[in-house]
């Protein structure tokens, strides 16, 4: 009888780590975060290294530089022709009303 209590005790403490707030979910979804965290700071990695690269290349090319300031400043040497395109129109997320 005894022996069959502390089996039983044990199952339900086991069940309970297994089931609780602490339990084997809870391990999967702080895995889940893990690995989520992971990708995130592997893209915010890539793009410091795409910006650091744009730093440097305005540091080191004058044309680099000239190009970003006449983009900013919407300046255009003399004989340059500039062809503004509107925007592409942007399709509506609301459900068509009938007529």
């Amino acid at each position: 009888m005894a022996f069959a209590a502390g089996f039983l005790l044990i199952a339900a403490y086991g069940w309970m780590a297994l089931k609780g707030p602490q339990g084997f979910e809870a391990l999967l979804a702080k895995h889940r975060e893990m690995r989520q965290l992971q990708e995130q700071n592997v893209i915010l990695s890539r793009e410091n290294d795409r910006r650091r690269e744009r730093i440097r290349r305005l540091k080191d090319s004058p044309s680099e530089q000239e190009m970003e300031i006449r983009k900013q400043l919407k300046l255009q040497k003399q004989g340059e022709t500039t062809f503004i395109l509107p925007d592409s129109p942007k399709e509506s997320t609301k459900p068509a009303q009938p007529e």
